[in-house]
């Protein structure tokens, strides 16, 4: 499996399954599929509420666990140095690993400098191995990355080739800053699976438009985390190393990019109201 070096040299690898919207109940069967299929990178969060579920699926499993790279995020209800650090370890508990790889702060609200502070002690006593951010664009990216001693490891962002985050992508390089890809198929928005195009470079390489999608990406040097439910997906999602895109053909897929989201603006102030108030309508216990 390919990998890329993070800016503090942690390697990771540069395909992972992503469990956002899989429910607990199926997760831990899902993610054991996926390690199954050849996964070893596996992306969650504290709101996805399927930590204990990952945590079960990789314990049960016989791989290493220094084989394993685990990401997960820190959500806003969790914001701040003291409330982010208990939640740290809420999460190596229900993950069931002494180490998190890659620790993201997730969302752009709240007490984001604080999450960051914890996190970057959380990597100096060794409980994290890298850390970084999720949905942090342009001057918020930048104040933060100047201000904190440790620099963004990641930077998670929506990305596929419907929106390729070319300028973001630029920003996070100055600072040695990895964009990770969610939604890396855009959800099917835009028309991906009906597209002329992407059907023709697929037929040519006898593929079909995810592999061309997620070979795209990768290219790019993006690190992406697909999302199936399906074992025969998941294993044709990493079935992408047998073939190469021409430069031709990367340039027609870079007219693609419309320039921005298609899934979220986080500059729209009704996202944040609802992000801000997410964990109210989606874990009552907490609405207290």
């Amino acid at each position: 499996m390919k990998t890329v070096t993070l800016n503090n040299g942690i390697v990771m690898p540069i395909m992972g399954y992503g469990v956002w919207q899989i429910s607990p109940e199926d997760c831990e069967r899902l993610v054991s599929a996926a390690l199954n299929a050849g996964y070893r990178s596996i992306d969650t969060a504290q709101a996805y509420y399927n930590e204990e579920a990952v945590g079960a699926a990789i314990s049960k499993s016989d791989i290493p666990r220094h084989e394993l790279f685990i990401t997960t995020k820190v959500w806003i209800t969790n914001a701040g140095e003291e409330r982010a650090a208990r939640s740290i370890d809420e999460s190596l508990s229900k993950l069931r690993t002494d180490y998190i790889d890659l620790l993201l702060v997730h969302q752009p609200f709240g007490d984001y400098y604080g999450t960051y502070r914890a996190m970057e002690q959380a990597c100096k006593v060794g409980k994290v191995r890298a850390i970084g951010l999720s949905n942090f664009y342009d001057a918020r990216f930048v104040d933060l990355a100047e201000n904190m001693e440790v620099k963004p490891a990641v930077v998670q962002l929506e990305t596929h080739v419907f929106s390729q985050q070319v300028k973001m992508r630029q920003l996070a390089a100055e600072y040695g800053t990895r964009v990770m890809a969610w939604s890396p198929l855009a959800r099917g928005m835009n028309g991906l699976f009906d597209n002329e195009m992407l059907k023709t470079i697929a037929r040519r390489h006898g593929k079909d438009i995810v592999q061309v999608c997620l070979k795209f990406l990768t290219g790019e040097g993006i690190i992406v985390i697909p999302q199936s439910t399906r074992p025969e997906r998941m294993a044709s999602n990493m079935a992408i190393d047998d073939f190469e895109l021409t430069g031709e053909e990367r340039d027609a897929i870079r007219s693609l990019d419309t320039g921005h989201p298609l899934a979220a603006d986080f500059n729209d102030p009704e996202l944040a109201k609802y992000l801000l108030n997410y964990d109210k309508q989606f874990n009552p216990a907490n609405s207290q």
